[in-house]
């Protein structure tokens, strides 16, 4: 008997048996890659914080080696993870920020000299911000570097840091942030 590979019979079988093999083999290749995926993003995100500390243009191996040396430890201010860091002989606190976009998720990393007051540096990244508008916060290092020497609070201890359209307090305010004032409130807590 001669099978009729012109009949629908024919067709959903055969698409059924082609699609499961086939999910097996995305899920197999899925698990065989995914500790290298979860190695390069614990990767990522420790050359995101050494970007906040200023330090950049690492390769991998150079990267967690850096790391390694800087970061001293991971610490929580209340139920948010911050790290606790030494540059040149001085201690810099990195708070890993998230907040909203215009097309999707804005997270960084602010660094912060040891009077908890004052921003050594910032690294921010984005997931779907429209390319040379919003984009520019994780593309411009010159963007970033305004953040450098900026006050969080101001002298009465009010949250003095914004992003504004148009400056009027170079001190605080950046052209164009307040998950940080609720993690250093909660280490000043603890």
């Amino acid at each position: 008997m001669k099978l009729n590979t012109n009949s629908n019979s024919y067709i959903i079988i055969y698409s059924a048996i082609l699609v499961v093999i086939v999910a097996f083999l995305l899920a197999f290749v899925y698990q065989a890659l995914k500790p290298m995926q979860d190695a390069n993003v614990a990767l990522d995100i420790k050359k995101q914080i050494l970007y906040s500390l200023n330090i950049r243009g690492l390769d991998g191996a150079e990267a967690e080696a850096k790391y390694a040396e800087v970061v001293k430890e991971e610490k929580k201010a209340g139920d948010k993870l911050y790290y606790e860091c030494e540059i040149d002989g001085q201690k810099k606190y990195v708070f890993p920020l998230k907040g909203m976009g215009l097309w999707g998720g804005i997270s960084a990393f602010v660094s912060v000299n040891d009077d908890l007051n004052t921003i050594y540096g910032a690294y921010f990244n984005h997931e779907s911000e429209t390319a040379g508008l919003g984009a520019e916060i994780k593309d411009s290092q010159a963007w970033q570097e305004k953040f450098q020497g900026k006050k969080i609070y101001s002298d009465d201890g009010q949250l003095a840091i914004g992003v504004v359209k148009n400056v009027e307090n170079p001190a605080s305010e950046v052209d164009c942030v307040t998950d940080l004032n609720e993690y250093i409130s909660k280490m000043k807590e603890d």
